[in-house]
């Protein structure tokens, strides 16, 4: 069989010229993908990006490029790229559709990275819990009690939900009620509160407690007694100044009433009947 090499050269030629130019798009884009990725990742880091998201988004963007790449010099090889584009449009149709909810947990896991209402160490009030940030990732955030326990929420209940940050500011306020009797004096009860507050070297003076009367209730006059103190000092002065309240007012002899009724009783007379 007799091959007629001044045929068929033209069209190897045109084809290698094809394989070539396929081969430096894919050698060249794939080299671009690398370095985008790389400049993103920079960009990112300098930002404060939590890392898990950065390894996340970079990842993410080299593969889509590369995606891209292979489509770029499979259509310079000739090949009808529409349908190959049609079939990845309608598979990442249906993962998407099928990972539904994880992709909703990743979307509000980029937005708390993103925006921090909170960080790591925060003890945060959301998604009808409150306690302390142990990890935040891609897909849920992981608190720890203050009796030790672990609890793992979809990063989508939390962004959906009013969010809490009890530790965010440096200071914090205490808010205590103290009843006492109707017939006790109410100006001894204010000096002893200036007096704790004074006493105690835990609470700011600026801003200066409120110590004031704030309703007349049904058993008991209720005062307030809100002082400012550290955010860590929080918990040990509230106790310790609940327990000093009670302990001065006992010896001042001012009484704390607790909710009573009083019952009264009735005797009604049996009329008697008259004797015709």
């Amino acid at each position: 069989m007799n091959i007629n090499i001044d045929a068929i050269w033209p069209w190897v030629s045109a084809y290698a010229l094809n394989i070539i130019g396929a081969l430096l798009i894919f050698i060249v884009g794939k080299w671009l993908a690398r370095r985008i990725t790389n400049l993103l990742s920079k960009l990112l880091q300098k930002n404060d990006v939590d890392q898990t998201l950065v390894s996340f988004l970079t990842n993410l963007t080299y593969y889509t490029l590369v995606v891209l790449v292979v489509v770029a010099a499979a259509g310079r090889l000739g090949i009808n790229t529409a349908s190959f584009l049609t079939i990845i449009g309608a598979a990442g149709l249906a993962v998407g559709l099928a990972l539904k909810d994880s992709l909703s947990n990743f979307a509000a896991g980029v937005m708390l990275v993103l925006f921090r209402p909170f960080t790591i160490g925060d003890v945060v009030s959301t998604a009808g819990i409150t306690a302390k940030v142990e990890k935040i990732t891609i897909f849920n955030t992981m608190f720890c009690t203050a009796d030790n326990q672990l609890i793992i929420v979809p990063n989508n209940k939390i962004i959906s939900d009013i969010i809490t940050n009890i530790n965010a500011k440096d200071t914090r306020r205490i808010d205590l009620t103290v009843g006492i009797s109707y017939s006790d004096d109410m100006t001894a009860t204010k000096k002893i509160l200036e007096r704790l507050a004074k006493e105690e070297s835990r609470v700011l003076a600026d801003p200066a407690p409120t110590i004031a009367v704030s309703e007349l209730a049904d058993s008991s006059v209720n005062l307030v007694f809100r002082p400012w103190v550290k955010t860590a000092d929080y918990w040990n002065v509230r106790f310790s100044l609940t327990e000093n309240i009670k302990k001065s007012l006992d010896a001042a002899g001012i009484s704390i009433p607790f909710p009573q009724q009083d019952v009264h009783l009735f005797v009604e007379k049996e009329e008697v009947p008259q004797v015709m």
